[in-house]
């Protein structure tokens, strides 16, 4: 997130404390005019200076200008060499760091940096974790999940060394509405593929969702940012079950580990979490590619998570279309109760595959049909008449022919000619 987001997103939170509580959504919902990412960071916010009231903690107002120093003293990093590699742009803020594009001097390539914060380099916790993950990232090589390069160090700045991904965020691809059914199912089929190769190596992602998932310009998924992951015990996989607690935007302890509208019951609850999770996520995301909506969406955050733990989503608005044995997927992938939830993301890709199938071979047009009709009836009668022709030749072969007439010829000869040899 660049710092000119982030004092947006200040200047709208303090005037939405200057309302009262009961008018605040309506106000947010009326000046963010559509974008649901700007609103749910202003809700975040506001949701944690309740809390500060509550638990005598620090107070959002001040979190917020903290994070955005460092989002400003970060955005300087722009130019700089780090490294071998020169700074270009920035391209947006996690939870744990900046990410930039930079150009690799040695190997003449782009990459892309994630820099750790100043202010967390000194803490050593932080440290381990951003080290953490820079190992689970190793472990993990896939075509659907961006590569890392490497761990680096330069003039006291940790950063990641990463593939740069080029193409829209899957976020992006969805604001402008429901994909083709066909499209959702090979994207869907290509994340399920990236979390199943995860969760082979023993780990989940946490924050699976949209704004996670590039589409590049030929359309391959790459899945991004496992810096909220936590590999899980079980399998030879590491076991960082001890691991502290991430915080959702980086900021103070004690914040909720995800995003809201994706987080399974489970995660919101703040109870232990396996690939289940990222399951449920999964299904979110494959749910808002096919309507074009969030499968769990409140005016706040805390009705977001209310919705996740006690509401449906509305199957209603599934495209009737859908083929029977997606939209039994949906079902199972968003089962509230963690034990009859899907057990293995390995089955939802099998499944999407097999629909595509079907889907693929559904998906033609009324003139192609008509085209492949006729082609295929031209076709029928040539081999027909072309038939019928080897049939004729080879009854005119076999076809029992009149014998040939015998000719008998009587001739006189005289005693002489007898004794000649003619009898």
């Amino acid at each position: 997130m660049t710092p000119e987001r982030w004092k947006k997103v200040e200047q709208l939170y303090h005037a939405a404390l200057e309302r009262e509580e009961s008018q605040r959504a309506a106000y947010l919902h009326e000046v963010c005019a559509g974008d649901n990412a700007l609103q749910r960071e202003v809700e975040s916010l506001l949701v944690q200076e309740s809390r500060a009231e509550q638990f005598l903690e620090t107070p959002a107002l001040d979190v917020a200008a903290k994070v955005l120093a460092e989002h400003q003293s970060q955005s300087s990093l722009v130019g700089q060499q780090l490294g071998s590699y020169k700074i270009v742009s920035l391209l947006g803020a996690g939870g744990m760091g900046e990410v930039y594009q930079a150009q690799d001097s040695k190997l003449s390539r782009d990459v892309a940096i994630k820099v750790l914060p100043a202010a967390f380099a000194h803490d050593a916790e932080r440290l381990a974790r951003f080290q953490r993950e820079a190992r689970m990232l190793a472990s993990l090589n896939h075509p659907n999940i961006a590569t890392i390069h490497g761990l680096e160090q330069s003039d006291g700045v940790h950063y990641l060394v990463m593939e740069l991904v080029l193409g829209h965020t899957l976020a992006e691809h969805v604001s402008a509405g429901a994909l083709k059914i066909e499209e959702a199912l090979k994207l869907g089929g290509q994340i399920a593929e990236a979390l199943e190769a995860a969760h082979e190596k023993g780990v989940i992602h946490r924050d699976l969702k949209p704004a996670n998932v590039k589409v590049t310009p030929e359309g391959r998924v790459k899945v991004l940012d496992f810096g909220l992951a936590k590999a899980f015990a079980g399998d030879g996989g590491m076991d960082l079950s001890n691991a502290p607690t991430l915080t959702a935007m980086g900021t103070e302890e004690g914040r909720i580990l995800g995003t809201p509208a994706y987080m399974s019951p489970e995660q919101a609850r703040g109870k232990p979490v396996d690939k289940r999770t990222d399951i449920w996520a999964f299904g979110c995301v494959l749910y808002e590619m096919l309507t074009g909506k969030e499968a769990f969406r409140g005016e706040t955050v805390s009705d977001t998570i209310a919705a996740v733990l006690e509401r449906e989503p509305d199957w209603k608005v599934v495209p009737t279309a859908t083929p029977a044995k997606v939209q039994n997927l949906l079902h199972r992938c968003l089962e509230k109760n963690v034990n009859r939830r899907l057990r293995d993301i390995g089955d939802a890709r099998i499944e999407l595959l097999d629909a595509l199938a079907v889907t693929t071979r559904q998906d033609v047009s009324p003139e192609k049909q008509f085209k492949m009709t006729r082609r295929a009836a031209i076709g029928s009668l040539a081999g027909a008449a072309a038939g019928a022709a080897g049939v004729a030749t080879s009854v005119w072969y076999l076809w029992p022919r009149p014998p040939k007439p015998v000719m008998r010829l009587n001739m006189d000869v005289s005693p002489a000619q007898q004794l000649a040899g003619f009898t």
